[in-house]
């Protein structure tokens, strides 16, 4: 049989483009149906793998054909974060330096394979895998708003695959450049009603999230795309179209928009958030909100306001070292504002002020010299005419699209922290790949620096070890993550069940204890949920084991009040008061006005027997109103035991004040001390108690009214 009939062999560097396109379209479509292991961490694999994959590839092509390897200064940019998050570990936190110098590496090789293989005739296929992907990631959107679809593992819904519907907006938000270049050159009805449909579709899943950043994006975004849809007019496609094409796909744009987008959710949770029942109504309420004074006060705006001014002060102090490379999280509790005593967030939900507290200069100059070179690429864009010589023409809408990709990206940026998530880190070096090489194809020529072939071996090894470390730390975080929201789950579940110091509970409690120990030996810094247990742990009165889960936590984060107070707590239960001592002048020190400091230091006079002192610092916090649930309860049961039943009436009327949700037992408590034997008020009582009777729904009134004395039952209304 002739040879002519077989499959024609696609070129390697081809084949480049196909791995990244993969990975573009698995990384946002996949995710893991379980809580056991966070959504980023699949992707993280996905993007780190396919990028190792792909550089393989590359230097396999290098060795064939002999050519040489190109080079430009933007990669000058992210190298040199690299080189300061290694020389981070020797001083800051090196754990956190060291994951920062792994994800500037791989975000360095990926804006190099760029570089190298992006020609034009291969980013419509980068493109297809972005696109694809994104439609994937919305289905999934959809499916969760419209019919609560619950396969994978969501904060407040519906997230995607990116378990917060935050990070799936921010990321789709960065895509639709490439969508909406895709859809402008779709040829024959079929693609032409696809195309659009799907990019349609993408922008109605984004409005299902409500996410404001995105929608913020997406309003400066828009008319722009529209715009260069426009000016790029005679390199597309869609001047060409039938009019009945035409009218096809601003029929599919309106219908999906206004007909799916009135489509209301069938989602229980969405629904009572009050945030409107279809997508479209999300999107105004969301987007509305922003002009609402309250929203940058009380709202979570308020709480990222917090965030940025406490790392404003942590750049104004440390302006040329900075933190250390991801350091952000360990240094910002000595930065918060004061009374601050737990972190707001782990992140700074703006890339450009974290980048600057954790680089220091070095962080400045990657800023700056991003910007300076962005911008001349804009500006040289913006003057080419769209039918000039100069270079393909097919240049240009590519330029405007890549140039979109990243003026949506910076948006978001500034709200949020894409630029850490493994989907929208690898499209931001992609997207500076891919323009560094439209840079050198209007220069003429390559700064490309010749192929050693021994070098090309050396660096395939280093590759091959680098997959292998990688499916290494892969395994180890999956070890380490499952275990420990397997004990989280465990610890959540014997709360639920109101006995956890019972027979049949012990076993799971033995269980639950076993899967800490062996999650924080194999990841000692991992902190979002190895807190959580040791929470559940003090609530049952297993300080000993609380203690030591705290003291793990707090030796990777030094500077957490909230971790040292709970120490303190354990300590004095434990009977070690010189301990608690230290851990509470440690807090003090810190954060001098912090509301659990005041919990602690009531503890420790209590346990030394100085009760009248104690009581004297119970009514100097109550004035001051900045307390915690277990000074509430310190103070009435030292009111009822000293006599001075005023504190211990206080002490709940600033409860139902500062905790409306606990009211019922907050007035059931207050009618037991105007009922006893020492002051029988029993029209206060009365009043107490019916109040009580009237917060409580009508499904748990048998059980208050059990709770109330006999001879006040009869009274209640």
């Amino acid at each position: 049989m002739s040879s002519d009939t077989s499959r024609p062999i696609l070129p390697l560097d081809h084949r480049v483009v196909a791995v990244l396109a993969a990975v573009m379209f698995l990384a946002p479509a996949l995710g893991v149906p379980s809580e056991l292991v966070l959504q980023d961490t699949l992707k993280s694999a996905l993007v780190a793998f396919g990028t190792l994959i792909a550089a393989l590839l590359l230097f396999r092509a290098r060795l064939r054909e002999a050519a040489g390897l190109a080079w430009h200064p933007v990669l000058g940019l992210p190298l040199l974060l690299l080189a300061w998050a290694l020389g981070s570990m020797a001083w800051s936190h090196p754990y956190l330096a060291g994951v920062e110098a792994v994800r500037w590496a791989l975000f360095a090789l990926l804006v190099w394979l760029g570089l190298n293989t992006l020609t034009l005739p291969r980013l419509p296929l980068l493109a297809t895998g972005i696109h694809w992907g994104a439609v994937l990631a919305s289905l999934w959107v959809a499916l969760q708003f419209w019919l609560d679809l619950r396969w994978f593992p969501q904060l407040p819904p519906p997230g995607s695959t990116f378990l917060n519907r935050n990070f799936y907006a921010e990321y789709v938000l960065c895509t639709l450049p490439f969508s909406v270049l895709l859809a402008a050159q779709a040829q024959g009805r079929a693609q032409i009603a696809l195309r659009v449909f799907s990019t349609a579709f993408n922008v109605l899943a984004l409005l299902m999230t409500g996410t404001r950043s995105a929608l913020l994006a997406m309003a400066v975004l828009l008319p722009v795309l529209v715009y260069l849809l426009w000016r790029y007019r005679s390199q597309l496609a869609w001047p060409h179209w039938l009019r009945a094409d035409r009218v096809l796909a601003l029929s599919i744009v309106l219908g999906t928009l206004i007909g799916l987008g009135s489509v209301p959710t069938g989602n229980a949770y969405l629904a009572r958030e009050g945030l409107g029942q279809t997508a479209l109504e999300r999107a105004f309420v969301r987007g509305q909100s922003l002009t609402v004074r309250t929203e940058y006060t009380t709202g979570s705006s308020s709480t990222r306001l917090q965030m940025w001014q406490a790392t404003l002060r942590l750049i104004a102090d440390r302006p040329l070292v900075g933190a250390g490379a991801g350091a952000w999280e360990v240094e910002i509790p000595r930065y918060q504002a004061m009374g601050t005593q737990i972190e707001t967030d782990y992140y700074a939900h703006n890339e450009y002020l974290q980048l600057l507290a954790e680089y220091g200069l070095t962080g400045w100059l990657f800023a700056l010299g991003l910007a300076c070179w962005l911008l001349r690429a804009a500006a040289r864009t913006w003057r080419e005419a769209p039918a000039s010589r100069v270079a393909d023409p097919q240049e240009w809408p590519w330029r405007a699209t890549l140039l979109s990709s990243l003026l949506g990206l910076f948006i978001v940026s500034g709200a949020g922290f894409p630029w850490r998530l493994a989907g929208a880190g690898a499209l931001f070096a992609l997207a500076l790949g891919a323009l560094a090489a439209s840079e050198q194809r209007l220069q003429g020529r390559r700064s490309e620096r010749p192929t050693h072939a021994g070098h090309l071996r050396l660096a395939q090894l280093g590759l091959v070890l680098a997959l292998l470390a990688g499916a290494g730390l892969s395994a180890l975080a999956v070890a380490a993550e499952s275990r420990l929201v397997r004990a989280a789950q465990l610890a959540y579940g014997i709360s639920r069940s109101g006995a956890p110091n019972e027979p049949e509970a012990l076993a799971q409690r033995a269980e639950m204890l076993r899967l800490v120990r062996e999650g924080v030996a194999l990841h000692p810094h991992y902190r979002k949920i190895t807190p959580l247990v040791a929470d559940e742990l003090a609530s049952w009165g297993d300080w000993e084991n609380a203690r030591w889960i705290w003291a793990s936590v707090l030796t990777s984060r030094p500077h957490v009040v909230a971790l040292m107070t709970n120490l303190a707590r354990a300590h004095v239960h434990l009977g070690d008061l010189d301990q608690a001592q230290a851990y509470y002048e440690r807090a003090r020190a810190l954060r001098p006005d912090a509301p659990s400091l005041h919990s602690v230091e009531v503890m420790l006079l209590l346990r030394r027997g100085q009760e009248q002192e104690a009581l004297q610092r119970l009514r100097v916090h109550l004035d001051s109103g900045k307390v915690e649930p277990d000074l509430i309860d310190y103070a009435y049961v030292q009111g009822l035991r000293q006599r001075d039943f005023q504190l211990a009436l206080d002490a709940q009327q600033l409860r139902r004040q500062l905790w409306p949700a606990t009211q019922i037992d907050s007035w059931l408590r207050t009618g037991m001390v105007y009922a006893g034997p020492d002051l029988r008020d029993r029209p206060r009582a009365l009043a107490a108690f019916q109040a009580a009777w009237d917060a409580t729904p009508e499904v748990l009134r048998p059980q208050v009214r059990e709770l109330v004395p006999p001879d006040y039952r009869a009274a209640l209304r």
